[in-house]
């Protein structure tokens, strides 16, 4: 259990706090890149230069794509019910083994199967953190999630966040967003997307793309080197889902204690707490 400093001044329960605490923990870890390292043995910067940006910004765009149409037509799971993180796992591992055997051809078919997964996934660990999967906020925090985890806060200033930074860049696309569609059906936003009629909606993606890209270059990256092949794919797959479960606990137990507390609150809290070694 996190203990505060005798200066914190806090309303929060004791294991709110410490869900807050673990929060920060996951939110400003190192990002994926330096676990696919781990698992490598070697830094993979070397090989980002290999991919095909033109194709990998097609592969995401589409993917994020595909999971838009989902978060506003049939995002929903039933409320109270735990992740069923295993589950989602083994489904990206499974399409992980794909892309690990095919390699960069595959990704135009890999990448939307395994956004896809996740965001199911995030979704299961946002209504388990009480936040109502039919609004609409929370469905586009979900997709929120794939910006988070490209990048990792400063050593030199603890009152730097990487994952607020994260949420700044959005915060004018998402409130421009909602605005947007407030007033519309589910169905009259999809068929208004396939018309290409919602580009305030679009450039909240596209944002996000920018992000999610970033991260997905580092798994293909790392499925560019020899030897990985499709059992390397599936454990890549599954790092892959696992930084993206972990970046929707953290964020989605943020945002709960926002709703209690103020978001003004709490970031200040996030930013003064002190993350021991």
């Amino acid at each position: 259990m996190y203990e505060p400093e005798p200066r914190i001044d806090t309303q929060l329960t004791a294991e709110e706090l410490n869900d807050l605490y673990k929060a920060k923990m996951i939110l400003e870890n190192p990002g994926f890149a330096m676990k696919v390292a781990g698992y490598i043995g070697k830094p993979i910067e070397f090989a980002i230069d290999k991919i095909d940006s033109e194709t990998l910004n097609q592969a995401t765009s589409k993917a994020l794509g595909k999971a838009l149409d989902i978060a506003i037509g049939s995002l929903n799971e039933e409320n109270g019910t735990p992740p069923s993180n295993l589950k989602h796992k083994v489904l990206a591992g499974g399409s992980g083994a794909v892309g690990g055997f095919f390699g960069l051809s595959a990704l135009a078919i890999e990448l939307p199967v395994s956004t896809t997964i996740m965001l199911r996934s995030i979704a299961d660990v946002a209504q388990s953190q009480q936040h109502d999967l039919n609004d609409m906020e929370t469905r586009l925090a979900c997709l929120e999630v794939f910006s988070l985890g490209s990048t990792k806060s400063s050593d030199d200033d603890a009152g730097e966040s990487a994952y607020f930074a994260a949420r700044a860049t959005l915060a004018f696309e998402m409130r421009a967003a909602l605005q947007s569609v407030s007033h519309m059906s589910s169905q009259a936003i999809q068929d208004a997307l396939a018309k290409g009629q919602m580009p305030i909606l679009i450039k909240f993606i596209n944002t996000i793309a920018s992000r999610f890209g970033i991260v997905v270059s580092e798994k293909m990256a790392a499925q560019t080197i020899p030897l990985v092949g499709a059992a390397g794919g599936t454990a890549l797959n599954l790092m892959f889902i696992d930084h993206f479960q972990d970046m929707a606990e953290g964020h989605f137990t943020v945002k709960r204690l926002e709703k209690k507390y103020g978001s003004g609150k709490i970031e200040s809290l996030y930013k003064s707490l002190v993350l021991q070694g």
